[in-house]
């Protein structure tokens, strides 16, 4: 029996961009689009319909844009967002973390990094181009002084849990959780579901930004 394809709704007002990814993710192996959307409200109008495991979206639309989509999309449970920016749009990507994105690609992004991509975060890893990492990590508190109130749940956190988002805050997938505490990939996505909802998160990405706030980042 065959995988299901990751289901995927490609959502950008640039007509153009929006047939480019289209045609670089419908000719990907396992990767199914599954609808289109021009805007943020058609984008979370096709999500709540057809339920993908992945919107690929961008942040500038019209209407209700990728942000305030990605908070309704993630905010309900609908699915996992992966978030389209440019090199110089820090607010942007600030906000569309506090909403829950689960990564962020930039528009450069080459066809075999965007299939990744995707496949990345409909197995429930985040995603985030190195451009974007350096820009928001350089942003962090220093880890010279770790702060753990600062993350309200940390307490609740088992110590197996810690060392979980200590793995998140080095960006590590859920491969590479499993391999580095020789647990399995199942048990690596049970803890990290557990932390984000102890810690009162929406993606990986936050749970990542919260460890090295806590100091817990190797």
């Amino acid at each position: 029996m065959t995988d299901a394809p990751v289901r995927v709704v490609v959502a950008d007002d640039q007509a153009a961009i929006r047939t480019g990814l289209v045609l670089i993710l419908g000719s990907a192996p396992g990767i199914e689009v599954v609808a289109e959307a021009a805007d943020g409200l058609g984008a979370v109008a096709e999500a709540v319909r057809l339920r993908p495991d992945v919107v690929l979206m961008d942040i500038r639309m019209p209407g209700i844009d990728g942000i305030e989509a990605t908070r309704r999309l993630v905010g309900d449970g609908v699915c996992d967002v992966l978030v389209l920016t440019t090199f110089d749009l820090d607010d942007y990507i600030d906000d569309a973390l506090a909403a829950g994105a689960a990564g962020f690609l930039l528009k450069t992004v080459e066809a075999p990094a965007l299939i990744a991509a995707v496949r990345s975060v409909a197995r429930g890893d985040g995603v985030l181009a190195p451009e974007v990492t350096r820009r928001v990590l350089a942003r962090l508190p220093a880890p010279t002084a770790p702060a753990p109130a600062q993350v309200p749940g940390l307490d609740e956190l088992t110590a197996r849990e810690r060392e979980i988002l200590g793995c998140l805050g080095e960006g590590l997938s859920n491969a590479e959780i499993a391999a580095r505490l020789v647990i399995t990939e199942a048990t690596t996505k049970t803890h990290v579901s557990r932390v984000l909802t102890k810690l009162g998160l929406r993606s990986r990405v936050q749970a990542a930004i919260a460890a090295r706030s806590a100091g817990l980042a190797g």
